[in-house]
């Protein structure tokens, strides 16, 4: 048996799969809090995310003791970016700065105009990496800076919990801004621009690669045996490509979780900066992915249910099955900025368009199509950087409104895959590394590829009104953005 551990922005997932990587069983943890002390910011107590973890397995161990028992992998995913900053008695130092904090945007802009950064990462620097964070906090909390003796990201502290180690894999150390991609090693060059060395950073490992040994005690507590290996695991979306089987040339899924994401795996490294797409480090060795990031995606249906009292199920419920036209309601979903294309840490969400005949619905509809459009701009910044897609595959949260995979497949004018029943998502890639991790199987024959349940194909009737209506959400940002 080999166990998953997914650390997301709201909670953690556990699952447990067998040797031919069916799922067992699953179990979370309950709700780990965002704190929002100040506008812009987003922290997290690394405490609750070991307490959520520990709730996680406890209930795959009251549902399936034996299967647990049986554990010979641990593979681990997390959301990316985070600082979560260490002393030298791997104490934490401070609540972690997460992926979704946008505080750095000055230091950002600072490190982003140092050529170095994009040269050697082969990425903007964006407000919510790793690096500008690490300026931010020595510009503002000196006495904590003194005592950083690591930085780890999120899922890395999970593992010096686990197993006492300072590791990380390459696909999450991609997201830093200290990486150089390409080479899959840290840049001496780029740490001391943010006043750090090497030492300060964990070792690194492919994510396939064994990366610790789960401690004895720990084993003990959750009645495994010894010498569970760990692996390198990933961040998040790279895990979820795992769980997907997107690690081909020219696969790829697009996500719909609380942010959005439209990911194509690449069999090279293909940088293009000025793009505002990501190119990292995948999972597996010399494979890399580029990938578009909006920041807001299910997170702006369930701002839009907490403004309404109606849960975000309901309202798309109220939408029904057949794709409408636009209405001429439109929706930016720049809730807390804006990575790709725009790189805006400081613009806003808005809807425009409103007519007293606006109701609820037309809103709700607005709102799935703006993330549409924002996952659109995702597509064209991808093509600007040398990808071509036929087709995506969609997972996450949101994918389960078919409304919704309408709309994606509309605006983007690709057919989208609905796989066969099946979670394969994050916690689902880790366990597939843990498997890899443990027994050193092929990575391409265990990271294959769900049963495709249904493909939603775009709605060519409604094509014409989707591109006018992208075309008049694509006017809106720098309208916007001149007004604030």
């Amino acid at each position: 048996m080999y166990l998953g551990i997914d650390l997301g922005t709201s909670g953690v997932k556990a699952m447990l799969i067998d040797a031919d990587g069916k799922v067992v069983g699953s179990a979370s943890g309950r709700e780990v809090e965002t704190h929002r002390p100040h506008a812009g910011w987003s922290e997290q107590d690394p405490a609750d995310w070991i307490r959520a973890t520990q709730e996680a397995v406890a209930g795959l161990r009251a549902a399936h003791p034996a299967a647990l028992a049986a554990v010979r992998g641990i593979g681990l995913s997390g959301h990316m970016h985070g600082a979560t900053l260490i002393d030298a008695d791997d104490g934490v130092l401070r609540p972690c700065i997460m992926w979704n904090d946008t505080r750095s945007h000055r230091e950002a802009a600072a490190l982003d105009a140092d050529p170095r950064f994009r040269s050697i990462t082969g990425n903007i620097v964006f407000p919510g990496f790793t690096a500008p964070k690490l300026a931010w906090v020595k510009n503002n909390e000196p006495a904590i800076f003194a005592k950083v003796r690591r930085v780890l990201l999120p899922k890395d502290y999970l593992r010096l919990w686990l197993a006492g180690e300072h590791l990380s894999d390459m696909s999450d150390s991609a997201g830093t801004s200290w990486l150089d991609t390409g080479a899959r090693k840290w840049s001496a060059e780029l740490l001391a621009a943010t006043d750090l060395d090497e030492r300060q950073m964990p070792g690194l490992v492919e994510g396939t690669a064994p990366a610790g040994i789960l401690r004895p005690a720990l084993a003990a507590e959750w009645g495994l045996g010894d010498g569970v290996v760990i692996a390198g695991g990933a961040g998040d979306n790279a895990a979820s490509a795992c769980g997907m089987g997107t690690v081909r040339e020219g696969a790829a899924f697009v996500s719909l979780g609380t942010s959005g994401v439209l990911f194509a795996a690449n069999a090279r490294y293909l940088p293009n900066p000025e793009s505002a797409v990501h190119a990292f480090c995948h999972a597996l060795p010399d494979t890399w992915h580029q990938m578009g990031v909006i920041l807001s995606a299910t997170d702006a249906l369930n701002w839009h249910a907490r403004v309404t009292g109606v849960t975000a199920a309901d309202l798309a419920a109220e939408l029904g099955d057949a794709l409408k036209a636009p209405s001429g309601v439109t929706f930016l979903p720049y809730l807390s900025g804006e990575r790709t294309p725009h790189n805006d840490a400081a613009i806003r969400g808005a809807f425009l368009g409103l007519g007293h005949e606006s109701g609820r619905v037309a809103l709700t509809q607005a709102v799935l199509e703006g993330v549409s459009f924002a996952i659109r701009d995702n597509l064209e910044a991808l093509k600007s950087a040398g990808t071509a897609l036929s087709r995506v595959t969609a997972i996450g949260g949101g994918s389960r409104s078919r409304y919704w995979l309408q709309s994606i497949a509309t605006v983007l004018g690709l057919p989208v895959d609905r796989p066969a029943d099946g979670d394969f998502g994050a916690a689902f890639g880790a366990a597939r590394l843990g498997l890899i991790a443990a027994t050193g199987a092929d990575p391409q024959a265990v990271l294959s590829a769900p049963a495709t349940a249904e493909t939603i194909e775009p709605e060519t009737a409604l094509a014409a009104a989707y591109e006018d209506a992208y075309q008049r959400y694509r006017r809106l940002y720098p309208a916007i953005r001149a007004a604030i």
